[in-house]
């Protein structure tokens, strides 16, 4: 073999390990019992929220701190603290993914990012019956 063929197929052999290792690291939306056995660890979750019980929200005692209910995808439902301002039009959310990590049995989120009701899904529905 020629020194260039081995020199190019060390080279693609390094590029492939960069790749494995940098795939890896990609976030990919995980469940509460995920984030629990890998206690520390940040994940992004995402769930819908659990209407059922109390939303805790109080800007005149703490305006950076917000407590509410979350389901995962699975079905369980775990608190979620929120160390910052409510979003505006949180109940509204269709659903919402979580960035943050799990402490005991509450979720501390460090970012929230909601996904909401498109506006234009009425004038669709409309439009279809045309």
């Amino acid at each position: 073999m020629k020194k260039s063929n081995i020199v190019l197929l060390v080279l693609i052999a390094v590029a492939i390990g960069v790749i494995v290792t940098v795939a890896g690291d990609f976030s990919t939306y995980e469940t509460f019992a995920t984030a629990r056995q890998k206690e520390g660890k940040e994940f992004q979750v995402i769930g819908k929220l659990d209407s059922t019980k109390t939303m805790e929200y109080d800007p005149l005692k703490d305006a950076n701190l917000f407590r509410f209910y979350v389901v995962d995808k699975t079905g369980e439902t775990r608190p979620v603290v929120f160390y910052g301002t409510k979003p505006t039009d949180f109940e509204k959310a269709e659903s919402v993914v979580l960035t943050g990590k799990m402490s005991g049995e509450e979720f501390k989120c460090s970012k929230i990012l909601m996904k909401c009701p498109s506006k234009y899904k009425d004038d669709q529905v409309a439009m279809g019956k045309m």
